[in-house]
């Protein structure tokens, strides 16, 4: 593949980048935009297939042209360093679509080519487009080629509808087919005994006759009713028994006030 790309790029005047031997952080500039755009769009999963290989041609379809015409980024503009300060000024925000235009060595031919295709894209539908080929890539994730998506993802065929979804989404934490799947432990957390668990029911006592000791003062308890086996390394532990006593109370104290709400309300009615 590098011979073809090489000689290709030799044969148009175009300058190629590689990285160096055992750099692995020297790449090329293209580089840049690994994070920024594909992963972002593609995620980490693994694709295999003729079909997902279709899937990633129709969402780098609709990304390269709601990219380049429709999403404005920072270019540097110069920079320079003052002591141990490194200066950094930008350019104004703008499109790729926008810096071509103002470009002084495209022709007009290419800029009126350009212009062309800016007023028949609506970046709504590139965005819907973009959007079912990535629940198709979600469906087809971490899967071997050849077998069969899980689902047929559903297209956007009410651009009005799609683009009222898109005001709310980022509020409802969107979950795309694309993103990392959630990690679910399948088994449950062992609960390492703790040296309090014959104490708690006297620690609860305890709260229960006042409940505003603190855990310092639970911690003192503790200390005159088993000298020389509990020290100040477990003020932790007895702030969070506390913790979960108090908010059990409240819990129950809460319940108990609706119950006689409710009672009241209905002696009320009668």
């Amino acid at each position: 593949m590098n011979d073809t790309v090489v000689s290709w790029c030799r044969s148009h005047d175009v300058d190629v980048t590689r990285s160096r031997a055992y750099k692995k952080n020297d790449q090329a500039f293209v580089e840049q935009k690994n994070g920024a755009i594909v992963r972002r769009l593609v995620g980490y999963g693994r694709f295999e297939g003729i079909d997902a290989a279709r899937s990633l041609a129709r969402l780098f379809a609709a990304a390269r042209l709601h990219i380049n015409f429709f999403q404005p980024s920072f270019k540097l503009k110069e920079k320079h360093r003052e002591g141990a300060k490194m200066i950094k000024r930008y350019l104004p925000p703008a499109t790729p679509y926008e810096r071509a235009l103002v470009h002084p060595r495209l022709n007009k031919a290419f800029k009126g080519r350009l212009r062309e295709i800016y007023w028949t894209l609506d970046p709504v539908a590139l965005l819907a487009q973009m959007r079912n080929a990535q629940n198709e890539l979600g469906k087809r994730v971490d899967q071997r080629a050849g077998k069969p998506a899980m689902t047929v993802a559903q297209g956007h065929s009410d651009l009005a509808a799609f683009a009222r979804e898109l005001g709310d989404g980022w509020r409802q934490d969107e979950q795309r087919g694309i993103h990392r799947r959630r990690y679910l432990r399948r088994k449950p957390v062992p609960r390492r005994p703790s040296m309090l668990d014959p104490y708690i029911p006297i620690i609860e006592e305890w709260l229960a006759a006042a409940p505003h000791l603190s855990a310092v003062d639970l911690r003192s308890r503790l200390e005159a009713h088993a000298p020389g086996r509990f020290s100040g390394h477990q003020r932790r532990t007895v702030q969070r028994l506390v913790k979960n006593w108090r908010s059990k109370a409240a819990r129950q104290l809460i319940s108990s006030t609706e119950i006689t709400l409710s009672v009241q309300a209905s002696r009320l009615r009668i």
